[in-house]
């Protein structure tokens, strides 16, 4: 059997935490980590215990420094390459999550590092954490949905310079630009995430699911139509939850 990168294991009730585990790479996603991802977030979303999921990494220095850039061009051929995408596409999996998701950062957050962050709905900093889009400098763009989704949390000049320059940003800076939501001591991340992930578990997962179905929707949408969709999904949501 291949190694896995990844760990699955559920903490509490409601809650599964999945670890990123090759510390000797800085935790760089190579293709049998984002099989093993896909794999894992998966298992959560059918196992109807789970409400809330945690991503971490396993590694002193780094949450994860990216993409395993040793990889690449080393498929048989770019249609294979191509298709294995497709066929596990774990970026769309993540944009499409219906429960929530908390990441839990430090130390290195670099492409694909904090492009897989940004999917999740809390994103929870240790003071350490570094965060940037480094890809310009190797001649290419952020391929994981980095330069759609950073515009639409950040400010966009803001987002717009850390794609651009590929130079990172410190914790704090990126609390200020709402990248992250809080920031805390590394001592305490892991007890931080666990308590929002705690909280968050409380919450019915149908109205979990209908909010973030919202907000996505609501993005693409004049401000009087996200109002009136929100409404309908009121609604719907009301009847569906009385009718328990």
């Amino acid at each position: 059997m291949s190694q896995s990168f990844v760990r699955y294991d559920k903490p509490f009730e409601g809650v599964a935490s999945i670890t990123l585990q090759r510390p000797e790479a800085l935790n760089a996603i190579n293709m049998t980590m984002r099989d093993d991802l896909w794999t894992y977030i998966q298992a959560a979303l059918i196992d109807p215990d789970v409400r809330v999921l945690i991503v971490r990494g396993e590694s002193p220095r780094a949450f994860s420094a990216g993409a395993d850039i040793s990889e690449f061009g080393t498929a048989p051929s770019l249609h294979q390459s191509r298709e294995a995408r497709r066929q596990r596409d774990l970026w769309a999996l993540l944009e499409d999550l219906p429960i929530p998701a908390i990441a839990a950062l430090h130390g290195f957050c670099f492409g694909a590092g904090i492009e897989l962050p940004l999917y999740c709905d809390l994103r929870i900093a240790a003071k350490d954490t570094r965060i940037g889009l480094p890809e310009v400098t190797l001649g290419y763009i952020p391929s994981a949905g980095g330069t759609q989704l950073m515009p639409r949390i950040a400010p966009l000049g803001a987002a717009t310079g850390l794609i651009l320059s590929g130079e990172p940003v410190d914790a704090e800076r990126a609390l200020a630009w709402g990248i992250v939501h809080r920031v805390v001591p590394r001592s305490e991340l892991d007890a931080t995430v666990d308590r929002a992930a705690q909280r968050l578990a409380a919450v019915d997962p149908l109205l979990a699911s209908a909010l973030k179905r919202s907000i996505r929707r609501g993005l693409d949408l004049p401000l009087s139509a996200a109002i009136r969709q929100d409404t309908q999904t009121a609604r719907r949501l009301t009847n569906t939850l009385s009718d328990r």
